[in-house]
This record gives structure tokens, sequence and C-alpha cells, in this order.
């Protein structure tokens, strides 16, 4: 790791200082720093002057610091150490088919219709450790989803997608959830749907 570092280290920016002269001047070499200071670094004023060069580029002391040091760490580095293991921040089911009876009318409540769902789930998880155990079984969800509209029968699709979010909340270990229910009513058009967005009241 520590040639690697050195390498894009020396391709960005190469200098030395002549230690002799405690004013000493600062040297700018290679190609590659054009990317980095344009024009500047091109100019006498700026090659002969250390203290502009350090203004310019303020991270010299920590490249040079990362030459010689085995145990240093740039931001970046405090940064992704800061960044937790599980990364997975969402769950997301999508056009799930189910089957309901959703209607103002009676008669169209008389026999199951399709709907589809889009489900988007936010676990609790506190490490993953690649265990099935210790996030949200995405299997499971679509069955109880599925059962849970078969045995259920509202007037309105915003009540179905308001108790599937809150069955859901209730069956399984999650801190958030979005239901979009789609249903397929209308000659002119695509679909009709609603979303509930429901937050677990722990979290």
């Amino acid at each position: 790791m520590s040639s690697n570092r050195e390498f894009v280290l020396h391709r960005q920016v190469r200098y030395e200082a002549n230690s002799i002269d405690p004013k000493s001047r600062f040297k700018l070499r290679s190609a590659k720093i054009a990317p980095i200071l344009g024009y500047i670094a091109r100019r006498p004023a700026f090659r002969e002057n250390r203290g502009l060069a350090c203004a310019q580029v303020s991270s010299l002391s920590r490249a040079f610091a990362a030459l010689h040091d085995e145990n240093w760490c740039s931001p970046s580095d405090a940064l992704l150490a800061k960044i937790p293991t599980v990364v997975i921040d969402r769950i997301h089911i999508e056009q799930l088919e189910v089957h309901g009876r959703v209607g103002v009318p009676d008669s169209e409540r008389a026999q199951p219709q399709r709907l589809t769902l889009n489900l988007t789930l936010w676990p609790k998880i506190a490490e993953l450790q690649d265990n099935l155990a210790n996030t949200v079984n995405y299997s499971a969800v679509a069955e109880c989803v599925k059962e849970f509209v078969s045995q259920h029968d509202y007037k309105l699709i915003e009540t179905l997608g308001e108790q599937i979010a809150a069955h859901l909340l209730a069956q399984f270990n999650l801190r958030k959830v979005e239901v979009e229910v789609r249903k397929f009513v209308l000659p002119d058009a695509n679909y009709v749907s609603v979303t509930a967005v429901r937050e677990d009241e722990a979290t």
C-alpha cells in the first residue's frame, strides 16, 4: 500500500527543498503538476517562493508525511473510517402483483381484482454479517403482503396502503416503509396509485 501511495503522490507533486539554505527555494517539478496548479506553476515567482507554494498547495506537508510515515492517514481515510460496515439503506420490491377486494361500489368489491404494489423497506440493521437473520427477508414480506390483501377488503386504496404499511411495521424489524398501491380502473390511464409512508414510532 505504501508503494501505491508513493506512486500516486509522486505523479501529482514532486518537490525538493534545499536544506542548506534556511530560506530554501521551493522547486516544483514534473509535467503532472499542471493539472493541479495550472499556469501559475510555471511562474518564476511561484517556484522561488516557498510560502506561495505552500499557500497554493496546502497538501504538500501531507504529501511529505505520507511518503515517510507508514501510519499516515489522509482526511479521506478518516472519513472512510466513520462509514458503517452496513451501507444497505433500503430494500425495494417493484410491481408485486396481488389480488384483493377494493372499491367504493359493492359490485367492485364482489370479486378480487388485480393490484400491484411497490414496497420500499428501511430495515433496522446493526450488523449485517451476510446473515439473513440480521436483515428483512423480502420473500417473507411479499408473502405476508399478498396474504394480508387477500384477507381484507376496503373501499379506498388509500386505506389499503395505510393498512399494509402499518401491518409491515408491526410484523417486521423496520424503521420505515413506503407502500405504493396501483389500481387499474380508468380506461384512459395506465393506473391510479396512492403512496403511504409510515415510520416506526420508536425510531
